[in-house]
């Protein structure tokens, strides 16, 4: 079986062990960033948007927020386990979104409806295994979307990180809690070994998790690999503040690219390389 992202080679879902504590240096699940909710709300109203999809919905925290945007929102995942906590984080809330369990590589063949905005956030494109890999993802999205419609990609890992390559990424220091990201650097890709250290007056104690980025494709490689999907206008930002991107300085890697129509044919890319900061972590 080819590996599908939050899946192992076997199969197994790989966030089955995290899904419960993958949210903790969010903050609460409903609190949302006044710069995010401004950013989202900005460009989907600019664009005349109504209907999102989150392909990599994960525990649901950017469903809520699309969806207290007044946005009709569908969420899908290849994780039972995140799809689970999404489940059980919304339906505390009272919200009802549906969910569905769909490789991001396989929307048209599960989606016969059109988004008006498709979004695939925190650093998820980058657990595709190579180029072709994410080319096919971006044509997949590209299939579920009308015309103009928005393709919104986010990202920690930028090309100022894969340039200084720093080993240890603290990531959350609270009073109980701390998040340390301990990377191993390979060719092209890396690991992420997640440390969460828990120490709230008790005795204090170490849980671990890692996820694999096999082949990172930063600012060039995502221009090319869209430009070949058949999305055109791609614009890049280094924040939620509408920051222009940098190679030099910026910690985030947004993406915002519209679809052409009808989709432009498929061309044969090699991608970049990709690759951690708050919203765009995991």
């Amino acid at each position: 079986m080819e590996t599908r992202g939050r899946q192992d080679d076997a199969g197994r879902d790989a966030y089955a062990g995290f899904a419960d504590r993958h949210d903790l240096f969010f903050g609460d699940f409903e609190s949302h960033s006044p710069r995010l909710r401004a950013f989202f709300g900005k460009i989907f109203r600019d664009s005349g948007v109504k209907r999102v999809l989150d392909c990599t919905c994960g525990t649901g925290r950017h469903l809520h927020l699309f969806h207290n945007l007044g946005f009709d929102v569908v969420g899908s995942d290849v994780s039972p386990a995140m799809l689970e906590q999404a489940r059980r984080s919304l339906s505390e809330r009272g919200v009802n979104i549906p969910l569905r369990r769909i490789d991001y590589r396989e929307l048209p063949e599960n989606f016969a409806e059109r988004f008006d905005a498709v979004v695939c956030l925190t650093s998820a494109i980058c657990e595709m295994p190579d180029p072709a890999e994410i080319l096919r993802a971006f044509e997949s999205m590209r299939g579920v979307l009308g015309k103009g419609g928005l393709l919104v990609l986010s990202q920690g890992t930028t090309d100022k990180q894969w340039a200084e390559k720093p080993r240890f990424i603290l990531v959350e220091d609270a009073a109980d809690f701390t998040r340390l990201f301990v990377v191993d650097y390979f060719d092209r890709g890396a690991r992420y070994n997640v440390m969460d250290i828990f120490h709230d007056g008790g005795e204090g104690r170490l849980e671990s998790w890692g996820v694999d980025y096999p082949h990172m494709v930063f600012r060039d490689g995502q221009e090319a690999l869209l430009e070949s999907a058949g999305f055109h206008g791609v614009e890049f930002y280094g924040s939620y503040a509408f920051e222009p991107y940098s190679k030099e300085t910026s910690d985030h890697l947004i993406t915002v690219a519209r679809a052409w129509w009808p989709a432009a044919p498929t061309v044969g890319s090699s991608g970049d390389s990709c690759g951690g900061r708050r919203d765009d972590l995991l």
